[in-house]
């Protein structure tokens, strides 16, 4: 892989933000300013150029950032400092993957555990194999759901009238 290839969303951040400086467009500008800063300063941390997947964890983490802002400026009644959040998320989610909907998120989960023998103890492989199914894919998605919808498929059928009718579930322990 060439130098140029790796740093693709690097580089594709820094010629916005040149665009919006000629633009005059500030917000934009001061976004791609902070996004360009984050990846800078993982750059300097790792002490080499950071891949595209690296750059969209430190994207992944930033829009994350924003959205624990906004619910506490909510929380503090300062509307407009959460909706100068929101518009951040905006300009920073247009270079990450596209996220999937719930039903995609749902097919996906279903395909990575398919097969797979996990069990309510195993939630970590579970979120990993599901996790590598939705990179394979070219997408993203939202963590917390993510995790909820793997930890229902892992539970064990609890919706039976009966629930001693078939024996025990496989793998599950009898001790406290």
């Amino acid at each position: 892989m060439t130098e140029g290839a790796r740093m693709g969303l690097v580089k594709q951040i820094d010629h916005d933000m040149v665009a919006a400086m000629k633009a005059r467009d500030v917000e934009r500008t001061s976004t791609l300013r902070m996004v360009k800063a984050a990846l800078k300063n993982k750059e300097i941390d790792k002490r080499a150029p950071l891949t595209d997947a690296e750059a969209q964890q430190v994207l992944t983490t930033m829009i994350k950032q924003r959205k624990d802002s906004i619910e506490q400026f909510q929380k503090g009644n300062r509307p407009e400092l959460a909706a100068r959040e929101a518009r951040e998320i905006v300009v920073i989610e247009s270079y990450m993957p596209k996220t999937m909907g719930e039903e995609e998120m749902k097919r996906l989960v279903d395909e990575a555990l398919a097969g797979a023998s996990f069990g309510p103890r195993d939630m970590g492989a579970a979120m990993k194999a599901v996790q590598a199914k939705i990179q394979e894919a070219g997408l993203r998605a939202d963590g917390r759901q993510l995790s909820e919808m793997v930890k229902a498929k892992l539970q064990p059928e609890t919706r039976s009238a009966e629930p001693e009718a078939g024996g025990p579930e496989p793998g599950a322990s009898t001790s406290s």
